[in-house]
């Protein structure tokens, strides 16, 4: 076929290792390509930009060589396209086009649930399934990074799959929306495709504090799809009675149906996360690493994603094995600015929170065994954690001198090699630590 010839051209002038790395991973679409468009399949995203920015020029080249017309060349991810969803009216009669941007990687089943989003899980799956019926609107509330987008858009995709028309937008694109069909006096155009849905999806509702004239449409609409039993569904980085800048009506509103939080993951969540993500993408650490990555990065799963593809980036461009020592040597300054913040008194905190202990026996001298076992603990994580060197910890808990603090890690570290589940508890204790700092 002609891409192959194209494909063995290119490979004579690049390496054997980069052809298999990247170009050999490539599944040429005929049924998207034309005579001026040429579409290749990537595996993940990584590979796709790869290509796309290095060898996209030559494969066009190369085309227009063998066949005399230059291509475009596209290099798509496998099953990441955007969705433009075609939904038939009741009647059958007609086909009504709704053009809604949607990530079909963000469904219920890619979705990681733990303790931290079960709840916001489990209702995001029902308002999926019924519509409408008693949670409505949907309110999820939680800090950035933590899943509510996905679990929008998973709401978006389970719908279209079932022939529902879904409107989904962020809060600054329905107020961009509406002011253009303001200054163009097209009211009419916006209010039927944002009034004619069987679910409205907006995301960060919270941008339109302040926001009077959008918020006084947005009012409207609400009223209309509610009084139509069409499901609602809004994210926000806070609870509807703390959102500064909206209208007491608006606010009521939100509360009319259910409100549910998604809290930062727990440890499990995160290592369950970040082998999910690596499984998506064809990317293969060892459990070392997985536990590295997700005791030290915070809680903005984004960032956790982020981190991934990094150190993936990296050691493709550098043709480096992925080991713990390259990965803490990837991460060092993302991870120095999580715990740049953290102070010993951060430490001790969530210490004896974690295990029940009052912080002012963590700093005595008292011996018994849980006490002892917390204060080695904070003398550990301490030395992971802050700057604080051996004689200031030492000073600070008013031990003879640091050879007391260098027994109490030596100790420390040999439970962490004998217990597991010891050395699991002293890594949850690391993450909330840098999580809520």
């Amino acid at each position: 076929m002609l891409y192959h010839e194209v494909l063995e051209l290119l490979k004579n002038e690049i390496s054997q290792k980069e052809f298999d790395r990247y170009l050999k991973n490539l599944n040429f679409d005929e049924n998207s390509s034309k005579s001026n468009l040429t579409v290749f399949i990537a595996p993940n995203p990584i590979i796709a930009k790869w290509v796309n920015t290095k060898y996209s020029k030559k494969i066009a080249h190369f085309f227009e060589v063998k066949t005399g017309i230059k291509p475009t060349v596209e290099i798509r991810v496998k099953n990441s396209k955007l969705v433009n969803t075609t939904t038939k009216t009741k009647t059958k009669t007609k086909e009504k086009q709704t053009s809604t941007v949607l990530n079909p990687s963000y469904t219920f089943e890619s979705f990681i649930v733990g303790s931290s989003n079960q709840m916001a899980y489990a209702l995001c799956e029902s308002v999926s399934k019924k519509p409408a019926t008693e949670y409505n609107p949907l309110f999820i509330y939680g800090m950035s990074g933590l899943g509510k987008t996905h679990l929008l858009q998973a709401i978006g995709n389970s719908a279209i799959n079932h022939e529902q028309k879904v409107i989904y937008t962020t809060s600054e694109q329905f107020m961009n929306d509406f002011t253009y069909n303001l200054r163009n006096k097209t009211p009419d155009r916006f209010r039927q495709k944002y009034r004619e849905c069987d679910y409205l999806l907006i995301d960060d509702i919270q941008f339109l504090s302040g926001k009077e004239q959008t918020q006084e449409e947005f009012f409207h609409t609400f009223n209309e799809l509610h009084s139509q039993n069409k499901q609602i569904v809004l994210t926000s980085d806070k609870p509807p009675k703390k959102i500064a800048g909206f209208e007491d009506r608006l606010k009521s509103r939100f509360e009319w149906g259910m409100q549910v939080s998604v809290q930062p993951p727990e440890l499990e969540t995160k290592i369950s996360i970040i082998q999910k993500k690596c499984e998506l993408n064809g990317i293969k650490i060892d459990s070392d690493i997985v536990n590295y990555i997700a005791t030290n990065m915070g809680e903005n799963i984004r960032e956790i994603e982020s981190a991934i593809t990094a150190i993936y980036s990296y050691s493709t461009l550098m043709a480096q094995e992925i080991t713990l020592e390259f990965v803490r040597n990837i991460l060092k300054d993302q991870i120095k600015a999580q715990q740049e913040n953290i102070t010993l008194e951060d430490i001790i905190k969530v210490v004896s929170l974690e295990l029940n202990i009052k912080p002012s026996d963590i700093k005595s001298k008292k011996r018994n065994r849980p006490i002892v076992e917390a204060r080695r603990i904070v003398i550990f994580l301490a030395r992971e954690l802050t700057p604080n060197s051996t004689p200031a910890l030492a000073q600070f808990f008013s031990m003879k001198d640091h050879t007391a603090i260098s027994h109490s890690i030596k100790k420390i570290n040999q439970v962490l090699e004998e217990d597991e589940n010891f050395r699991l508890k002293v890594e949850e204790l690391k993450s909330k630590i840098i999580s809520h700092v």
